[in-house]
């Protein structure tokens, strides 16, 4: 029995083979059918059947292959193509059938034109209601490979959108420390000219570090820690005894990949907020744990610690790397600001990150 044509079609003998399953099920089926209504026994009408059914959907193979190469812009032509070949494969197969039977084909359209009317319309009949349950069957195929690939290529633009957003969020957030630094240098040049020197030396090997990475969309988390590292000590210039800092990175997750850029601002409002409000300044601790596939990063600062009764409103920096997160990691990202225990406050970023081989650090 016939099948119907469409984009997803294959043609390799498997797929022929697999496609013929269901016609010759259908051709068993009427072979049944026509033994139990009929006078002929089972035997020959199996082989007439088969013969019909076979050459009719051979033929409609050939067709649909050669004649509906775009199914979705020739699907008019089953119109013509199907009942052609339900006649030819017919004719075909009767004959084909009569000579395996060493039955005589002579008179046998003049003798028996109601049983060869009878094969012909249930010919047509069945061969036109299975093409159109495979042509229904495979358009749906085609439909849900469309809409795979359409689905792919909607995320592929979103993925791009996102590293798009990285990257114009990074390029905002760099300009805004440069600044802040630059603010500070002005007012010690005039006080201390010795200390303004080396918060130059100091944001000269910053700066080199941070050209050479702030282009990717991550770097390992060692490198983070190392450019924090490189800001503290450009504040420590400005503020001098006032500030004291502790980094605690284990080896084992030195080389995590992160996104660039997400330590910074926490340090940086720590510092802004928190330490130098108060006169004698303060510690802050950037540590790095990880237990069960997340990746947290804690910045705790000795500083004067969040307003009672205040609803904290994100600075530029702290919104950015929400942004940030919410952009790579949707959900699975997360930043929050907690009071400390006795003074300070402490913010944490926490995001899926797998180790292999890793323990609770």
């Amino acid at each position: 029995m016939p099948v119907a044509s469409n984009s997803v079609v294959q043609w390799t003998p498997l797929a022929l083979l697999q496609r013929s399953v269901p016609g010759l099920t259908i051709n068993t089926f009427i072979a049944l059918s026509l033994t139990a209504f009929g006078d002929n026994p089972f035997g020959p009408n199996l082989v007439y059947s088969h013969c019909i059914g076979i050459n009719i959907w051979l033929l409609i193979e050939l067709a649909r292959r050669f004649l509906l190469p775009e199914p979705k812009q020739h699907w008019r032509r089953l119109f013509f193509v199907i009942p052609v070949c339900v006649v030819l494969g017919y004719v075909i197969g009767l004959y084909l059938a009569a000579w395996l039977l060493n039955y005589s084909t002579e008179g046998l359209w003049s003798e028996q034109p109601r049983q060869v009317l009878a094969y012909l319309l249930l010919s047509l009949t069945a061969g036109g209601a299975m093409t159109y349950y495979f042509m229904s069957r495979e358009q749906l195929a085609a439909a849900s490979q469309d809409m795979a690939y359409a689905a792919a290529e909607t995320e592929a633009a979103q993925r791009h959108a996102a590293e798009s957003r990285l990257v114009l969020l990074q390029s905002q957030l760099e300009p805004h420390m440069l600044f802040n630094t630059l603010a500070n240098l002005r007012a010690l040049i005039g006080s201390q000219p010795d200390a303004a020197i080396a918060m130059l030396d100091h944001l000269n090997a910053y700066l080199r570090a941070t050209l050479n990475a702030s282009r990717a969309t991550a770097h390992p988390l060692q490198t983070e820690f190392d450019r924090v590292r490189d800001y503290l000590e450009l504040l420590k210039v400005r503020m001098g005894p006032r500030l004291h800092y502790t980094l605690e990175l284990p080896d084992a997750l030195a080389s995590v990949p992160v996104p660039p850029l997400v330590l910074q601002p926490l340090v940086e409002n720590a510092i802004k907020h928190g330490l130098e409000p108060k006169i004698e300044g303060g510690s802050v601790l950037v540590r790095a744990t990880h237990e069960a596939g997340v990746l947290k990063l804690e910045v705790t600062d000795t500083g004067v610690g969040l307003p009672e009764g205040e609803q904290v409103v994100d600075g530029f920096g702290m919104t950015q790397v929400r942004e940030r997160l919410a952009t790579i990691y949707g959900t699975r990202g997360a930043l929050m600001l907690t009071p400390g225990t006795g003074a300070g406050a402490t913010a944490s970023l926490a995001f899926p990150c797998e180790i292999v081989g890793s323990s609770p650090q």
